[in-house]
This record gives C-alpha cells, structure tokens and sequence, in this order.
C-alpha cells in the first residue's frame, strides 16, 4: 500500500484527498506546513509527496528545494496558477509532476500512479528476471538497482525521480542523439502528457549535477534541431 504525504493549508482539501486515496488504497498522511511535512517524513517512510505551492508560512517552491536536497522521494505539486513559468520552476526545484487546480481526482490518481511505476521500474529487476547492472561512465557510478549516482569518491548525488529516469535514459543510449520526443517517452512513458521544455529543465538540472562546467558541457550535449546526445562511453558491470 504505497504511503502519501499529502502536504496543504486547506482543511477541505486534506479531508478530501484523504478519503479518496484510502479508498484507492492508498496509506495518508498530512501536514498543513513545512515544519509537519519534515516531522511526517522523518518518522515515516513515505512513497510520495503531494505538496501544494501555495502555503502561508513557506512555499511549496521552497519546501521542494530543501527536501530535494536531501532526499528522492518523488514530488507532485499542486498549483492554482496555470502560468508555464509556475510549471518550469515547479521542475526547476524538483518535483517530478505537476497538477493545476482545480483537478480531477482521478487525474491526479493517475499522475501518482505514473510516478510511483516510474520510481518502482528500476527496483532491481528487468522484465523477464535478471538483476539490473551498475553503470559506469565517466567519473560516475549509476546504481540501477538502488537509484542512485556516486561520485568517483563515493559521494551520492541526490537525484529527483525525474532527473534519475532521463539520466538512465541517456546512459542506457550513449553516442545516440536523442529526440526530446524520445526522451519524454524513454524518460516518463509514451502515455506522459509533458512538454519539450520539461526536458530541457531537467537536462540543465543534471548538467548542474555531473558537469564541470555546466555552460560548456561535455557529458550532455545539444544538437541543434536534434535534441540532446550523452558522449561517455559506459560500461556495465
């Protein structure tokens, strides 16, 4: 039963969700503040959080960026603002998927439902049995297995749900230009109602991760009217 942290200032709105997702099976917990939201996810273990952007005391903005920092837990935020600049810093921040008010719930069931398969497709095994590799290139280690990416010094890099699917996606089709097309479907499925410009935010968002310099970067590069192309040559061990 995956276990919700639906984060919201509003009573009828945390009341509502509430009895939705449990009678969709899912686990809920709720927090009305930043302050509850850490509280809740440091005593439980938490799947996914549905964090609404506009709180009184700190903005979803700001609360994604400071749990970003520290965790992998997938994001959905809820926004009343249909403004694209809202849906780019949204992903700019970390979350992984983004839902305007007024929803459908059925709706947002279904975006919870792509973002926790996202986040269970790498959980060890392949379709058909077998354990996932790790990863080499570059300097870098991407353990497919656990979701997660260590420095040559073993330094773990925190990634979003999101950046950690469009990075295995180039890493699992190196020296191939990509299509942002592509990268949406190998990234976040066929299915995924996304924008170009969601890729091109989450590919600066890992440039800023694994780059030296991330304005002349040489692990992702652009082709332009192409798309994107990993250069390093990876290995599989």
């Amino acid at each position: 039963m995956p276990h919700l942290l639906i984060v919201d200032d509003d009573e009828d709105i945390l009341s509502l969700l509430t009895d939705f997702f449990r009678k969709h099976s899912h686990e809920v917990s709720i927090a009305e503040n930043g302050a509850a939201m850490f509280e809740v996810l440091e005593d439980h273990a938490v799947d996914l959080v549905i964090l609404d952007v506009m709180l009184q005391k700190e903005d979803g903005f700001s609360l994604c960026r400071k749990l970003r920092s520290t965790s992998r837990v997938p994001v959905i935020m809820l926004t009343a603002v249909t403004d694209f600049t809202d849906r780019v810093v949204g992903l700019e921040v970390g979350a992984d998927d983004y839902v305007t008010k007024p929803f459908d719930q059925r709706e947002l069931l279904a975006r919870v439902k792509a973002v926790l398969r996202r986040t269970a497709a790498s959980d060890g095994t392949e379709v058909g049995g077998g354990s996932r590799p790790m990863l080499h290139f570059d300097d870098w280690r991407l353990d497919v297995a656990r979701r997660e990416l260590r420095s040559s010094n073993d330094t773990l890099v925190v990634l979003s749900s999101s950046e950690f699917d469009l990075l295995l996606a180039f890493v699992e089709h190196p020296k191939r230009v990509l299509t942002r097309d592509q990268l949406l479907d190998l990234a976040r499925g066929p299915s995924h109602e996304a924008y170009d410009r969601s890729i091109d935010t989450l590919v600066s968002r890992l440039r800023y991760k694994l780059e030296d310099d991330p304005k002349a970067p040489s692990l992702i590069r652009t082709v332009r009217n192409g798309g994107y192309i990993f250069m390093p040559r990876v290995v599989s061990r």
